[in-house]
């Protein structure tokens, strides 16, 4: 199976390099290829949008949970850890989907 794997990335990577070898990328985009783009990038941002939206409200619920698991841990240190841990990746996570568009466009450019 690993084999076959391996053998399908090789084939993947072989075909696509003689298509990257013949595009010029130091030409200028035309006005035309950057409104194509653009219409087609409009609903693929609508939907990052709704998804970044719905992802912080689920977020600002489970830190709700979370500080409230905290707020009842009492002395149980395992409970007050769990519910840090859980507010942690949770700031980690909404970090990641709100920073990764301007991750994006400092790479591209």
């Amino acid at each position: 199976m690993r084999m076959q794997f391996v053998a399908l990335a090789l084939a993947l990577v072989l075909a696509v390099v003689p298509v990257l070898a013949a595009v010029d990328f130091n030409k200028p985009i035309s006005d035309q290829d950057q409104a194509t783009f653009d219409k087609i990038l409009e609903p693929v941002m609508k939907i990052y949008n709704l998804v970044k939206y719905i992802a912080t409200a689920i977020a600002g619920v489970i830190l709700l949970i979370a500080g409230i698991n905290y707020m009842f841990s009492g002395s149980d240190p395992k409970k007050r850890e769990n519910a840090k841990s859980m507010a942690m990746y949770v700031i980690i996570g909404l970090i990641i989907i709100w920073a990764t568009p301007f991750v994006v466009k400092f790479l591209i450019g």
